[in-house]
């Protein structure tokens, strides 16, 4: 249906202004692994001698101080350490960076904080201490619980190491999520299945289900192996879904599934366009101030981060979001969530009236992509299908070159 609204044109532009700042969390980044896995293209660096825990800590404490300012006051609901391997600094490191934070932005009593570890990285006494230090959910990065796939994704952790990492992580917290793959190089469609009966069996709060991609500047971008074809990881992507429905699972997102209602806090506030304060080595923030909404970059390469940020200055890019551009990272992040958005939440995030995104939304719902009325809006199971066609839609157009 067509929103009874006056629409401007596709180009009109309005800097944002917002009346009431969208939720605060915090990311922080871990740039180093054992071993750098051939699809992976986040900052990750591997690890060739002992790493900097004391001077890393000190860097990223510099960085928070530097911060301050923009976002004095305001309340952090969620934190997640990602990486890299976060899981390869010790408790005490963790322990030292929470402190930090909680001495000098106000934490949520409920926050959720996340830690990412690998199974190759797992022992009790340590995990119960990162328990105690005050993270209260792991994600644990499983890919498969099939040996072969699991040498040829070039993990560190075999399925007996995977199987003993969940079992340590359920002794210790109540809330994880497992990250499992398909679509793996020599993949079969039961092997698929397979994966998922074995992480149903086990019982995890919230599972991420991802289909391998071969990002630029990967191993495996530069030499491809051969994985399923299209059509068969369709038939695995449904698959999937259907048995982790069955199996209660809320699959509320593009990749996750969650039980009893432990959704990732922390992603839900990416999906829904919050803000995120980005510390560590080529951390990315977006920030909502009074006018426009900032990103962020920090230095990529550990060591220069380290230089920068205890020199003062740990940003490398510091620039507002054009006002053209943040209709569609609105777009990208709540079209991701199956049960879609309510109308009210695109002004209260992006400080712009909804107007504003009335001519993609108008296209979309001609080609069947997504269901709205006057109060939400939603992916149609076509457009949840077809989300990159759906994204396309709502892209702004070139700067007109001047002569």
């Amino acid at each position: 249906m067509n929103l009874s609204l006056t629409a401007p044109t596709a180009r009109l532009q309005r800097a944002p202004r917002f009346w009431t700042l969208p939720p605060l969390s915090l990311y922080i980044h871990i740039p180093w692994c054992v071993r750098k896995c051939p699809y992976c293209d986040f900052n990750s660096h591997e690890s060739t001698g002992e790493i900097p825990d004391d001077r890393y800590i000190e860097a990223l404490i510099a960085d928070l101080d530097q911060a301050l300012p923009l976002i004095w006051g305001r309340r952090v609901y969620t934190i997640f350490f990602g990486g890299g391997t976060p899981s390869l600094l010790s408790a005490k490191a963790i322990e030292s960076v929470l402190s930090a934070v909680r001495a000098r932005v106000p934490l949520a009593v409920d926050a959720e904080i996340t830690l990412e570890a690998n199974p190759g990285t797992f022992e009790s006494e340590k995990f119960a201490a990162y328990r105690a230090a005050g993270v209260n959910r792991l994600s644990i990065g499983i890919q498969s619980f099939n040996a072969r796939h699991l040498t040829a994704l070039g993990r560190i952790h075999d399925d007996a190491q995977a199987y003993r990492a969940i079992e340590i992580a359920r002794e210790h917290f109540d809330n994880f999520n497992l990250d499992l793959m398909y679509a793996l190089p020599g993949q079969t469609l039961a092997e698929a299945q397979s994966d998922i009966d074995t992480a149903i069996a086990l019982h995890p709060p919230h599972l991420s289900v991802y289909h391998l991609t071969l990002e630029p500047n990967t191993y495996f971008h530069r030499y491809p192996p051969a994985v399923p074809d299209d059509d068969t990881a369709a038939e695995m992507q449904d698959a999937i879904a259907v048995k982790l429905r069955d199996s209660a699972y809320d699959h509320y997102e593009t990749s996750a599934y969650a039980q009893r209602r432990l959704r990732s806090r922390h992603n839900l506030n990416y999906w829904t366009f919050g803000d995120y304060l980005g510390i560590g080595a080529g951390a990315h923030s977006k920030l909502s101030l009074p006018d426009r909404v900032l990103r962020q970059v920090r230095y990529r390469q550990p060591r220069e981060y380290m230089a920068r940020s205890l020199g003062g200055s740990a940003v490398q890019s510091d620039q507002p979001v054009a006002a053209n551009e943040i209709t569609f990272e609105f777009m990208m992040n709540a079209l991701r969530l199956n049960d879609g958005f309510r109308t009210t939440l695109f002004e209260e995030r992006t400080g712009m009236p909804l107007v504003m995104a009335l001519p993609g939304l108008d296209e979309a719902e001609r080609r069947g992509l997504i269901a709205r009325d006057h109060e939400h809006i939603a992916p149609t199971e076509l457009g949840r299908r077809f989300l990159n066609d759906l994204l396309q839609i709502f892209l702004p157009d070139p700067p007109v070159a001047s002569t």
